[in-house]
Protein backbone atom coordinates (compact mmCIF):
# COMPACT_ATOMS: atom_id res chain seq x y z
CA UNK A 1 0.00 0.00 0.00
CA UNK A 2 1.22 3.47 -0.58
CA UNK A 3 1.48 5.30 2.34
CA UNK A 4 1.81 9.05 3.08
CA UNK A 5 5.20 10.77 3.78
CA UNK A 6 6.51 10.55 7.72
CA UNK A 7 4.28 7.07 7.87
CA UNK A 8 5.04 3.71 7.86
CA UNK A 9 6.65 2.60 4.85
CA UNK A 10 5.16 0.43 2.39
CA UNK A 11 6.96 -2.17 -0.55
CA UNK A 12 4.20 -4.14 -1.79
CA UNK A 13 1.94 -5.32 0.97
CA UNK A 14 4.63 -5.64 3.48
CA UNK A 15 5.12 -2.18 5.59
CA UNK A 16 8.43 -1.57 7.34
CA UNK A 17 7.68 1.30 10.65
CA UNK A 18 10.52 3.82 11.04
CA UNK A 19 10.74 3.07 14.66
CA UNK A 20 11.21 -0.79 14.09
CA UNK A 21 13.35 -2.69 12.47
CA UNK A 22 10.73 -5.97 11.36
CA UNK A 23 8.36 -5.93 8.80
CA UNK A 24 4.54 -6.66 9.18
CA UNK A 25 2.01 -7.44 6.41
CA UNK A 26 -0.05 -3.85 5.71
CA UNK A 27 -3.52 -4.53 4.66
CA UNK A 28 -6.01 -2.20 2.83
CA UNK A 29 -9.21 -1.73 4.66
CA UNK A 30 -12.14 -0.45 2.65
CA UNK A 31 -14.91 1.68 4.28
CA UNK A 32 -18.11 3.10 3.10
CA UNK A 33 -18.60 7.20 4.21
CA UNK A 34 -20.35 7.03 7.26
CA UNK A 35 -19.58 3.81 8.48
CA UNK A 36 -18.97 3.15 12.10
CA UNK A 37 -15.17 1.74 12.36
CA UNK A 38 -13.63 -0.11 15.10
CA UNK A 39 -9.78 -1.17 14.82
CA UNK A 40 -8.59 -3.77 17.20
CA UNK A 41 -4.81 -4.04 18.04
CA UNK A 42 -3.86 -6.74 17.10
CA UNK A 43 -3.73 -9.68 19.13
CA UNK A 44 -3.55 -7.16 22.31
CA UNK A 45 -6.48 -7.20 25.09
CA UNK A 46 -9.05 -5.10 25.63
CA UNK A 47 -7.13 -3.32 28.56
CA UNK A 48 -3.76 -3.43 27.27
CA UNK A 49 -2.31 0.35 27.55
CA UNK A 50 -1.62 0.69 23.59
CA UNK A 51 -1.15 3.85 21.45
CA UNK A 52 -2.76 4.65 18.10
CA UNK A 53 -1.55 6.93 15.26
CA UNK A 54 -2.62 8.04 12.28
CA UNK A 55 0.08 9.13 9.52
CA UNK A 56 2.66 9.29 12.46
CA UNK A 57 0.45 11.57 14.56
CA UNK A 58 -0.97 10.59 17.79
CA UNK A 59 -4.75 9.97 18.05
CA UNK A 60 -6.53 11.28 20.71
CA UNK A 61 -7.59 8.70 23.85
CA UNK A 62 -10.91 9.99 23.59
CA UNK A 63 -11.72 7.92 20.84
CA UNK A 64 -10.80 4.49 22.40
CA UNK A 65 -12.41 2.09 23.67
CA UNK A 66 -9.79 0.59 25.70
CA UNK A 67 -7.74 -0.51 22.85
CA UNK A 68 -9.49 -0.33 19.97
CA UNK A 69 -9.84 2.27 18.10
CA UNK A 70 -13.55 3.64 17.49
CA UNK A 71 -14.24 6.10 14.56
CA UNK A 72 -17.50 7.22 14.25
CA UNK A 73 -19.38 8.54 10.75
CA UNK A 74 -16.31 8.28 8.56
CA UNK A 75 -15.51 10.63 5.92
CA UNK A 76 -13.22 11.07 3.26
CA UNK A 77 -10.64 13.11 5.96
CA UNK A 78 -10.33 9.83 7.75
CA UNK A 79 -8.59 7.89 5.23
CA UNK A 80 -4.74 6.97 5.99
CA UNK A 81 -2.35 4.61 7.88
CA UNK A 82 -3.65 3.53 11.14
CA UNK A 83 -1.09 1.82 13.01
CA UNK A 84 -1.13 0.78 17.31
CA UNK A 85 1.63 0.19 19.29
CA UNK A 86 1.74 -1.59 22.68
CA UNK A 87 2.08 0.79 25.28
CA UNK A 88 5.64 2.77 26.25
CA UNK A 89 8.08 -0.05 23.88
CA UNK A 90 6.12 1.33 20.84
CA UNK A 91 6.00 -2.43 19.77
CA UNK A 92 3.83 -2.55 16.56
CA UNK A 93 1.36 -4.41 17.11
CA UNK A 94 -1.21 -3.95 14.32
CA UNK A 95 -1.62 -1.33 11.24
CA UNK A 96 -3.77 -0.77 8.48
CA UNK A 97 -4.03 1.56 5.46
CA UNK A 98 -8.06 3.28 5.85
CA UNK A 99 -10.14 4.25 2.30
CA UNK A 100 -13.33 6.18 2.84
CA UNK A 101 -15.50 5.75 0.11
CA UNK A 102 -18.52 4.93 -1.64
CA UNK A 103 -19.75 2.19 -3.64
CA UNK A 104 -20.18 2.89 -7.74
CA UNK A 105 -23.72 4.55 -8.73
CA UNK A 106 -24.79 2.94 -11.98
CA UNK A 107 -22.22 4.05 -14.79
CA UNK A 108 -23.36 6.30 -17.73
CA UNK A 109 -22.79 4.42 -20.64
CA UNK A 110 -22.53 6.47 -24.27
CA UNK A 111 -22.13 4.47 -27.50
CA UNK A 112 -21.44 6.10 -30.98
CA UNK A 113 -20.19 5.85 -34.48
CA UNK A 114 -18.01 8.39 -36.10
CA UNK A 115 -16.25 6.49 -38.26
CA UNK A 116 -19.28 4.66 -40.26
CA UNK A 117 -19.24 2.40 -41.91
CA UNK A 118 -15.63 0.99 -39.81
CA UNK A 119 -16.65 0.50 -36.48
CA UNK A 120 -18.20 2.24 -33.33
CA UNK A 121 -16.95 3.22 -29.86
CA UNK A 122 -18.67 3.17 -26.60
CA UNK A 123 -17.20 5.35 -23.91
CA UNK A 124 -18.51 5.63 -20.15
CA UNK A 125 -18.07 7.63 -16.74
CA UNK A 126 -19.67 7.34 -13.27
CA UNK A 127 -22.11 10.07 -12.49
CA UNK A 128 -20.61 11.20 -8.79
CA UNK A 129 -17.02 9.97 -7.42
CA UNK A 130 -16.12 6.64 -5.18
CA UNK A 131 -12.82 7.79 -4.19
CA UNK A 132 -11.71 4.34 -4.43
CA UNK A 133 -10.29 2.26 -7.12
CA UNK A 134 -12.96 1.06 -9.71
CA UNK A 135 -13.01 -1.72 -11.93
CA UNK A 136 -15.24 -1.76 -15.18
CA UNK A 137 -16.14 -4.59 -17.12
CA UNK A 138 -17.47 -4.09 -20.80
CA UNK A 139 -19.26 -6.72 -22.92
CA UNK A 140 -21.00 -6.37 -25.74
CA UNK A 141 -23.13 -8.94 -27.91
CA UNK A 142 -24.42 -8.94 -31.58
CA UNK A 143 -27.09 -11.17 -31.40
CA UNK A 144 -25.89 -14.41 -30.16
CA UNK A 145 -22.15 -13.94 -30.82
CA UNK A 146 -20.04 -11.72 -28.40
CA UNK A 147 -17.93 -9.34 -29.93
CA UNK A 148 -14.34 -7.95 -28.77
CA UNK A 149 -14.18 -4.22 -27.46
CA UNK A 150 -11.22 -2.96 -27.92
CA UNK A 151 -9.90 -0.75 -25.31
CA UNK A 152 -8.03 2.38 -25.82
CA UNK A 153 -5.09 3.78 -24.28
CA UNK A 154 -6.08 7.07 -23.89
CA UNK A 155 -8.29 7.50 -22.86
CA UNK A 156 -8.95 4.66 -20.15
CA UNK A 157 -12.48 4.97 -20.48
CA UNK A 158 -13.35 3.88 -24.28
CA UNK A 159 -13.31 0.76 -26.31
CA UNK A 160 -13.71 0.33 -30.32
CA UNK A 161 -16.23 -2.18 -31.78
CA UNK A 162 -14.91 -3.26 -35.68
CA UNK A 163 -18.28 -4.00 -37.60
CA UNK A 164 -18.51 -7.39 -39.06
CA UNK A 165 -21.83 -7.07 -40.89
CA UNK A 166 -22.93 -3.68 -42.47
CA UNK A 167 -26.74 -2.89 -43.02
CA UNK A 168 -27.56 -5.87 -40.40
CA UNK A 169 -31.05 -5.23 -38.46
CA UNK A 170 -29.77 -7.32 -35.65
CA UNK A 171 -29.40 -5.39 -32.79
CA UNK A 172 -26.66 -4.24 -30.67
CA UNK A 173 -26.34 -5.39 -26.75
CA UNK A 174 -23.44 -3.29 -24.57
CA UNK A 175 -23.33 -4.09 -20.66
CA UNK A 176 -21.03 -2.03 -18.37
CA UNK A 177 -20.52 -3.38 -14.84
CA UNK A 178 -18.35 -1.52 -12.25
CA UNK A 179 -17.05 -2.82 -9.19
CA UNK A 180 -15.15 -1.48 -6.49
CA UNK A 181 -14.43 -2.98 -2.92
CA UNK A 182 -17.81 -1.52 -1.75
CA UNK A 183 -20.00 -2.65 -3.95
CA UNK A 184 -20.72 -2.59 -7.96
CA UNK A 185 -23.35 -1.29 -10.82
CA UNK A 186 -24.60 -1.89 -14.07
CA UNK A 187 -26.08 -0.94 -16.62
CA UNK A 188 -27.13 -2.10 -20.41
CA UNK A 189 -28.04 -0.43 -24.25
CA UNK A 190 -29.80 -2.03 -26.91
CA UNK A 191 -29.86 -0.41 -30.72
CA UNK A 192 -29.45 -0.71 -33.89
CA UNK A 193 -26.40 -0.17 -35.98
CA UNK A 194 -27.96 2.86 -37.86
CA UNK A 195 -29.23 4.68 -34.75
CA UNK A 196 -25.66 5.49 -33.40
CA UNK A 197 -24.47 6.65 -36.41
CA UNK A 198 -22.79 10.89 -35.60
CA UNK A 199 -20.20 12.09 -37.26
CA UNK A 200 -17.70 14.68 -35.81
CA UNK A 201 -18.20 18.02 -36.43
CA UNK A 202 -16.61 19.49 -39.54
CA UNK A 203 -13.19 20.72 -40.21
CA UNK A 204 -11.25 24.17 -40.78
CA UNK A 205 -14.43 25.80 -41.29
CA UNK A 206 -13.58 29.56 -43.04
CA UNK A 207 -15.91 32.84 -43.27
CA UNK A 208 -15.08 35.64 -45.89
CA UNK A 209 -15.91 38.72 -46.86
CA UNK A 210 -17.29 39.07 -50.71
CA UNK A 211 -15.64 42.10 -51.72
CA UNK A 212 -17.67 45.09 -52.82
CA UNK A 213 -20.97 43.08 -51.41
CA UNK A 214 -21.05 44.53 -47.97
CA UNK A 215 -24.07 42.21 -47.15
CA UNK A 216 -22.39 38.38 -48.58
CA UNK A 217 -20.39 36.52 -46.16
CA UNK A 218 -18.27 33.48 -47.98
CA UNK A 219 -18.39 30.21 -45.59
CA UNK A 220 -16.06 26.85 -46.58
CA UNK A 221 -15.46 23.85 -44.50
CA UNK A 222 -14.08 20.68 -44.88
CA UNK A 223 -15.45 17.02 -43.85
CA UNK A 224 -14.54 15.64 -40.39
CA UNK A 225 -11.12 13.82 -40.96
CA UNK A 226 -12.64 10.79 -38.98
CA UNK A 227 -15.23 10.32 -41.56
CA UNK A 228 -13.35 7.89 -43.77
CA UNK A 229 -15.57 7.25 -47.01
CA UNK A 230 -17.78 10.56 -47.58
CA UNK A 231 -18.02 9.29 -51.44
CA UNK A 232 -19.39 6.04 -50.43
CA UNK A 233 -21.77 7.87 -47.60
CA UNK A 234 -22.02 11.83 -47.95
CA UNK A 235 -22.80 14.43 -45.84
CA UNK A 236 -25.01 16.99 -45.38
CA UNK A 237 -24.52 20.01 -43.70
CA UNK A 238 -26.85 22.32 -41.26
CA UNK A 239 -25.12 26.37 -41.13
CA UNK A 240 -26.44 28.31 -38.57
CA UNK A 241 -24.97 32.49 -38.22
CA UNK A 242 -25.77 35.53 -36.65
CA UNK A 243 -25.41 38.81 -35.77
CA UNK A 244 -23.49 39.48 -32.46
CA UNK A 245 -26.12 42.25 -31.63
CA UNK A 246 -28.59 39.39 -32.02
CA UNK A 247 -29.43 36.34 -30.12
CA UNK A 248 -31.51 34.43 -32.83
CA UNK A 249 -29.91 32.47 -35.02
CA UNK A 250 -30.80 31.95 -39.17
CA UNK A 251 -30.30 28.32 -40.72
CA UNK A 252 -29.74 26.64 -43.98
CA UNK A 253 -29.43 23.06 -44.80
CA UNK A 254 -27.26 22.10 -47.24
CA UNK A 255 -27.68 18.68 -49.06
CA UNK A 256 -24.21 18.60 -50.92
CA UNK A 257 -21.10 20.63 -50.86
CA UNK A 258 -18.78 22.51 -48.29
CA UNK A 259 -19.29 26.25 -48.92
CA UNK A 260 -22.22 28.30 -48.77
CA UNK A 261 -22.73 32.12 -49.34
CA UNK A 262 -24.35 34.88 -46.57
CA UNK A 263 -26.59 37.09 -48.54
CA UNK A 264 -28.29 38.22 -46.04
CA UNK A 265 -25.38 39.71 -43.43
CA UNK A 266 -26.33 42.79 -41.93
CA UNK A 267 -23.56 45.78 -43.57
CA UNK A 268 -21.00 45.82 -40.90
CA UNK A 269 -21.52 43.82 -38.76
CA UNK A 270 -19.35 40.69 -36.84
CA UNK A 271 -21.15 37.78 -37.42
CA UNK A 272 -20.55 34.32 -36.14
CA UNK A 273 -20.83 31.07 -37.80
CA UNK A 274 -21.26 27.12 -36.97
CA UNK A 275 -21.68 24.35 -39.03
CA UNK A 276 -23.15 20.60 -38.10
CA UNK A 277 -22.62 17.51 -40.51
CA UNK A 278 -25.34 14.03 -40.47
CA UNK A 279 -25.51 11.44 -42.63
CA UNK A 280 -27.88 11.18 -45.37
CA UNK A 281 -29.73 8.89 -44.77
CA UNK A 282 -29.09 7.68 -41.12
CA UNK A 283 -28.00 8.79 -37.68
CA UNK A 284 -27.91 11.72 -35.75
CA UNK A 285 -26.41 15.92 -36.83
CA UNK A 286 -23.10 15.90 -35.60
CA UNK A 287 -21.69 18.76 -32.42
CA UNK A 288 -21.61 22.30 -33.79
CA UNK A 289 -18.28 23.15 -35.01
CA UNK A 290 -15.93 25.48 -34.03
CA UNK A 291 -17.32 28.63 -33.86
CA UNK A 292 -15.99 31.61 -36.54
CA UNK A 293 -16.29 35.25 -36.52
CA UNK A 294 -16.19 37.39 -39.55
CA UNK A 295 -17.46 40.81 -40.99
CA UNK A 296 -19.07 41.07 -44.62
CA UNK A 297 -16.84 43.65 -46.61
CA UNK A 298 -16.79 47.35 -45.98
CA UNK A 299 -15.93 49.84 -48.12
CA UNK A 300 -12.24 51.93 -47.23
CA UNK A 301 -13.20 55.60 -46.08
CA UNK A 302 -11.86 58.20 -48.30
CA UNK A 303 -9.03 60.60 -46.70
CA UNK A 304 -8.99 64.23 -48.51
CA UNK A 305 -5.47 65.25 -49.70
CA UNK A 306 -4.49 68.53 -48.08
CA UNK A 307 -5.99 71.45 -50.49
CA UNK A 308 -8.07 69.60 -51.66
CA UNK A 309 -12.53 70.50 -51.21
CA UNK A 310 -15.37 68.68 -50.97
CA UNK A 311 -18.31 68.38 -53.40
CA UNK A 312 -20.78 70.10 -51.39
CA UNK A 313 -20.67 73.41 -53.63
CA UNK A 314 -22.77 71.60 -56.12
CA UNK A 315 -26.10 72.69 -56.12
CA UNK A 316 -28.37 69.37 -55.76
CA UNK A 317 -28.02 66.66 -52.77
CA UNK A 318 -28.03 62.90 -53.23
CA UNK A 319 -28.97 60.77 -50.61
CA UNK A 320 -26.64 57.60 -50.36
CA UNK A 321 -27.83 54.01 -51.73
CA UNK A 322 -28.35 52.75 -47.73
CA UNK A 323 -30.05 55.77 -46.44
CA UNK A 324 -33.80 55.15 -46.42
CA UNK A 325 -35.84 59.00 -47.04
CA UNK A 326 -38.10 59.68 -44.51
CA UNK A 327 -41.73 58.99 -46.10
CA UNK A 328 -44.06 61.20 -44.48
CA UNK A 329 -46.98 58.86 -45.22
CA UNK A 330 -45.26 56.20 -43.91
CA UNK A 331 -44.13 57.86 -40.43
CA UNK A 332 -46.39 57.55 -37.56
CA UNK A 333 -46.85 60.52 -34.84
CA UNK A 334 -46.77 64.21 -36.09
CA UNK A 335 -42.93 64.24 -34.06
CA UNK A 336 -41.35 62.07 -36.50
CA UNK A 337 -42.93 63.93 -39.33
CA UNK A 338 -41.19 67.53 -37.45
CA UNK A 339 -37.96 65.07 -37.27
CA UNK A 340 -37.82 63.85 -41.07
CA UNK A 341 -38.68 67.88 -42.23
CA UNK A 342 -36.23 69.32 -39.97
CA UNK A 343 -33.65 67.39 -41.37
CA UNK A 344 -34.89 68.02 -45.20
CA UNK A 345 -34.38 71.98 -44.45
CA UNK A 346 -30.97 71.63 -42.94
CA UNK A 347 -29.92 69.54 -45.87
CA UNK A 348 -31.58 72.85 -48.02
CA UNK A 349 -29.78 75.47 -46.03
CA UNK A 350 -26.35 73.56 -46.21
CA UNK A 351 -27.02 73.51 -50.29
CA UNK A 352 -27.73 76.89 -50.36
CA UNK A 353 -24.67 78.33 -48.55
CA UNK A 354 -22.40 76.94 -51.97
CA UNK A 355 -24.52 78.12 -54.41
Amino acid sequence: CHLPAGSVWCVGLVCVPPQVSWIRDCPIQYEKVGADVTMKCGSMDWDAAVTWTVNGTDINESLLNGSYLILKNVNLSQSGQYACYEGSSWHLKYQTYLRVGMPPKEPVLMCRSNNYPKGFYCSWHLPTPTYIPNTFNISVIHGTKDMVCERDAIPKNRCHIRYLQLFSTVKYKVTLTVTNALGRNSTTLTFDEFAIVKPDPPESVVAKPVPNNPRRLEVSWQNPSSWPDPESFPLKFFLRYRPLILDQWQHVELSDGTSHTITDAYAGKEYIIQVAAKDNDIGTWSDWSVAVHAHPWTEEPKHLNHGETTSASTSSFMAPPTTKICDKGAVVGSGAVAVCWTAGLVVAAYSVLFI
